[in-house]
């Protein structure tokens, strides 16, 4: 009477694999890194509690995902600096003391785009500011490859946050 439920189970477990976790596990990571809302912890927390074996994997991809996200904010900062200033005529404030802090500090700034909300304007800032994509990719993955090495320690037992 039931053999439906046990077909539709057989099938939704065709779809759950460590590899189509991995895959989600990199989309959700890409979408964390912009302005868009997403949380990939949650999603690497289910992922590794799900397929143990895969733990260094998410990390890898995981840290992949959001660096490349990263990417693509800084992109958008750096080419809406451009089209605001040219069709819209926008000029910032050079001299406010935030742009001056973040020019001060430069690439490692990044280091706290892992921070919720904040790293993710620090990224959009830092290609507004044009500053240097490659040594502010490698601070940008250094925080967030930090931020995931945390939580996979934390998953693993390593690290005890009680």
């Amino acid at each position: 009477m039931f053999d439906w439920i046990n077909a539709l189970q057989a099938w939704l477990q065709t779809w759950m694999s460590a590899e189509a976790g991995l895959w989600g596990l990199f989309f959700s990571a890409f979408v964390s890194a912009t302005l868009l809302p997403g949380s990939s912890e949650i999603v690497m927390t289910a992922l590794v509690t799900a397929f143990p074996a895969v733990v260094w994997q998410a990390f890898a991809v995981a840290t992949a995902g959001n660096v490349i996200g990263c990417l693509f904010s800084y992109g958008l900062g750096y080419g809406a600096k451009e089209g605001l200033q040219r069709f819209q005529g926008v000029k910032v404030d050079l001299e406010h003391p935030l742009v001056q802090r973040m020019r001060r500090w430069g690439p490692p700034a990044l280091f706290l785009s892992f921070l919720p909300l904040v790293g993710d304007v620090l990224v959009v800032a830092a290609g507004w500011l044009r500053l240097p994509l490659g040594r502010s990719m490698l601070w940008i993955a250094a925080g967030k490859a930090t931020r995931y090495l945390v939580l996979v320690l934390g998953l693993l037992g390593v690290l005890s946050f009680a």
